[in-house]
């Protein structure tokens, strides 16, 4: 009896940084990046609109960076200072 094994051909599909246009592979880790997601709905001004953004590890953390400044700026007079500023977005942590 002869036996046929067919193996699943492997697609290496390399994810590049939508800003830095440089690859989010990191060797021996596979892809590695950030996502930065709206869908907007009914009664936006882009309604129906939906965008993705693809971040490698520096881009993205500049991006943070960059959201947490302008929350700095817009909270700055408030009567009740941000504690977890060093935390803006993080869900888990190892």
């Amino acid at each position: 009896m002869e036996h046929i094994v067919t193996q699943p051909s492997e697609t290496v599909i390399d994810i590049t940084c939508d800003v830095c246009c440089q690859s989010t592979r990191v060797e021996g880790y596979g892809q590695q990046f950030g996502t930065l997601q709206a869908h907007w709905g009914y009664g936006s001004k882009h309604e129906g609109e939906h965008y993705e953004v693809r971040l490698c590890e520096l881009c993205f953390f500049r991006t943070l960076s960059h959201l947490r400044r302008e929350r700095m700026v817009n909270t700055m007079f408030d009567e009740e200072p941000n504690a977890t500023e060093d935390e803006f977005g993080l869900v888990l942590i190892k």
